[in-house]
């Protein structure tokens, strides 16, 4: 197995340190080479510089999978970003190796509806370069069964099979936790902690958590925290000293060792989405970070995200997406029926190891790959 990827850059959109001013990097990480390129990096939200930056790695990424990377079996290609397909296709002729595209998110599909890309030439030349990657996979994978449903739809040919998202329990589990986090940052033990820890995004739709933050300023024991950077985080942090909220806390992106205690320390789990047909084959991946911590979820997502983790699942309850008044009375319930908190948060610990652990994950797919290699 070798890993051919960018600069570490996301989510502040700026290479690290100690990886900048570098076209080229190798390292291990737990005996997997890792082959690093160039990317252009950088903060703008206009069109050309997002064109700059997905295809400075389209570039570096042909020419260093081209010379430093060892033939493979498959080539297993992550989108978005959808451009990035350019290079697996062709690396995938040169090493005659069988393409696996892997869709995460169905682009542009998305990008059009979150109005992130209008110019009309880029949505019609990416969506032939959608289809035409599709078509010269040997297998596409989706994250979520809706997405696989809409390629087998336009696709009925081709071979698509839903790979989960998943996650390694033991390995949050063994992160060591902070018992005093609450204490050291001000908060009290007997607060109602909800906690969004991710990206900070157009697609998440987070002014609803300022909005039903708004309407509980008088419980002064609900507490909200966000945790995370993006595109709207300065836009939020504005709105929140606009709406004078003291009930509202914003924290710097953290590492996973460092936001594991925070997940402990909170109640429950805000995960909201727009409210967009888009986002009914959603399922968001910060989900299973706190199944895994026996951490309830209040969800804003309609769909298969819902009947998975809420119906099915049994791990939490659901808001109706960007409704502030609905998201605001499932948290005066919860915060006045703390006693439900436990027994979600352990029905979702326990339908994550049925279903979305990583390592059965991982086995099931590798015989998929077996079965076709």
């Amino acid at each position: 197995m070798v890993v051919l990827t960018a600069m570490p850059n996301y989510p502040q959109m700026r290479i690290y340190e100690g990886y900048r001013g570098k076209f080229y990097a190798y390292e291990e990480i737990e005996g997997i080479p890792v082959h690093r390129c160039w990317i252009y990096a950088g903060t703008s939200k206009s069109i050309v510089p997002r064109l700059v930056n997905y295809f400075s790695f389209v570039k570096s990424s042909f020419l260093v999978g081209l010379f430093k990377c060892s033939r493979q079996d498959f080539i297993f290609c992550e989108s978005p970003p959808l451009f990035l397909g350019i290079t697996a296709w062709l690396l995938s002729l040169i090493k005659r190796a069988k393409l696996i595209f892997n869709v995460s998110d169905l682009w542009p599909e998305s990008a059009e509806k979150l109005g992130l890309v209008t110019n009309p030439f880029l949505i019609k030349i990416s969506t032939i370069l959608e289809e035409f990657l599709y078509r010269n996979s040997v297998m596409v994978t989706g994250q979520t069964q809706g997405i696989v449903k809409n390629i087998s739809g336009r696709f009925p040919a081709k071979k698509v099979h839903w790979l989960k998202n998943g996650v390694d329990i033991d390995e949050l589990n063994n992160i060591p936790d902070d018992p005093v986090w609450r204490i050291k940052n001000g908060f009290q033990p007997d607060d109602f902690i909800l906690l969004y820890a991710g990206i900070l995004g157009h697609a998440q739709g987070l002014e609803v958590i300022l909005r039903a933050a708004k309407m509980l300023e008088n419980l002064p024991n609900v507490q909200f925290i966000i945790v995370g950077s993006g595109p709207v985080r300065e836009q939020l942090i504005a709105m929140t000293k606009e709406m004078n909220l003291s009930n509202l806390h914003f924290f710097d992106n953290m590492p996973k060792r460092e936001v594991i205690p925070v997940i402990r320390a909170s109640d429950v789990a805000l995960i909201p989405l727009r409210k967009l047909d888009l986002f009914k084959g959603a399922i968001p991946s910060k989900i299973f970070e706190n199944l895994a911590l026996h951490k309830p979820v209040l969800l804003g997502v309609e769909g298969e995200a819902k009947e998975l983790i809420v119906e099915k699942g049994q791990a939490g309850w659901a808001f109706d997406p960007e409704n502030a008044a609905d998201l605001a009375a499932k948290i005066t319930y919860l915060s006045e029926n703390r006693i439900l908190l436990k027994e979600a948060g352990d029905h979702g610990y326990d339908f994550l190891g049925q279903e979305f652990d990583l390592d059965r994950v991982a086995l099931e797919f590798l015989d998929i790959l077996h079965n076709n290699s």
